[in-house]
C-alpha cells in the first residue's frame, strides 16, 4: 500500500471543514466561534511544535532527551486530570502525577521490554507514543474517579459519620464510595473496549493503516494498546483514590471534611 504524504496545502483545504461547526454555532447562537478558532490555532501550533520536537528526539535517540519529555507529558496530564475534577484535596496535583507516573511507567516499560522487545528501554519511537496514549486515557480515568469518590463522600457525609459512630473503621466507612470512584474511573475504557472494531476505529489503528501498514498488524497493535490502557487506567485510578483517602483521613479515624474543596472551573 502506498503512503500518501499530506502537504500544508492539503491541511489548509481540510480546515474548510471547520466551517461546519462554526456555521452551526452561529445558526444556533451558541457563541462557540471564538473558542473554535482558538482551539483550531492551538491544535495546529501545538502539533506542529510536537512534530519538530519528536523528529529531533527520535534522531538523537538518547535517554536524557526522552526522559524529560516524558516528565513534561506526565506533568500536563496530571494537571489536566485534576482540573477536570470538581472536587480536590490537598496535594491533588502531586498525587495525580504520582498515580499516572506509576501506572503508565509500569505498563509502558513492561510492554516495550517484555512484549515488543525493544533494543533499548528508552526507544523514543515506542515509549513516547505509547505513554502519550496511556496518559490521554489515564487522565480521564483519574479525573472521573477522584471527582466521583470525593463528591459522593461529601454528599453522604451523614452516612459516613453514622458508620463511624456504629464502630466501623474509617476505611470501612468510606470503602463503598472509594469503590464507586474506582468503578467510575474505569467505565470509559471498558465501554471503549466493548465497541472497538464494531462502532469505532481507534486512532492508532487508523493512522497505521493510512500510513500503509498491513491491517492485521495494525489490529494487533491496537489490541495491545487497548489492554495497556485498561491496565494503566485501573492502576492510576486505584492509586489516586487511595491517595485521596489518605489525604482526607486523620490519625484519629476521622474524615477531614474541610480539606475537600470544590472547584467548578
Amino acid at each position: 500500500m502506498e503512503y500518501i504524504q499530506l502537504t500544508p496545502w492539503d491541511l489548509a483545504l481540510a480546515s474548510v471543514l471547520l466551517v461546519i461547526p462554526a456555521a452551526i454555532s452561529i445558526a444556533l447562537k451558541l457563541g462557540l466561534q471564538k473558542n473554535l478558532a482558538i482551539a483550531s490555532v492551538r491544535t495546529v501550533v501545538q502539533l506542529a511544535f510536537l512534530g519538530l520536537i519528536l523528529e529531533w528526539v527520535f534522531s538523537a535517540n538518547r535517554w536524557f532527551y526522552v526522559v524529560p519529555m516524558l516528565g513534561v507529558m506526565l506533568f500536563f496530564a496530571a494537571r489536566a486530570g485534576v482540573k477536570r475534577s470538581s472536587r480536590r484535596f490537598p496535594g491533588a496535583y502531586v498525587a495525580a502525577f504520582a498515580a499516572l507516573a506509576l501506572a503508565t511507567s509500569v505498563t509502558t516499560f513492561s510492554v516495550t521490554e517484555v512484549v515488543i522487545g525493544v533494543e533499548t528501554w528508552y526507544e523514543p519511537q515506542y515509549v513516547i507514543p505509547l505513554l502519550g496514549m496511556l496518559l490521554g486515557n489515564g487522565l480521564t480515568g483519574i479525573s472521573l474517579g477522584m471527582d466521583r469518590m470525593l463528591s459522593d463522600l461529601t454528599a453522604q457525609r451523614r452516612a459516613v459519620e453514622a458508620r463511624l459512630a456504629l464502630g466501623a473503621t474509617l476505611w470501612q466507612a468510606c470503602l463503598p464510595w472509594v469503590r464507586e470512584g474506582v468503578r467510575n474511573g474505569m467505565i470509559p475504557i471498558i465501554n471503549s473496549m466493548m465497541i472497538v472494531g464494531l462502532v469505532s476505529l481507534p486512532g492508532m489503528m487508523t493512522g497505521q493503516i493510512l500510513a500503509g501498514a498491513d491491517p492485521v498488524d495494525a489490529v494487533a497493535y491496537q489490541i495491545l494498546i487497548m489492554f495497556m490502557i485498561a491496565a494503566a487506567t485501573a492502576l492510576g485510578v486505584i492509586a489516586l483514590c487511595l491517595m485521596a483517602f489518605r489525604a482526607i483521613s486523620d490519625p484519629y479515624e476521622r474524615v477531614r471534611w474541610e480539606v475537600i474543596s470544590r472547584h467548578d472551573g
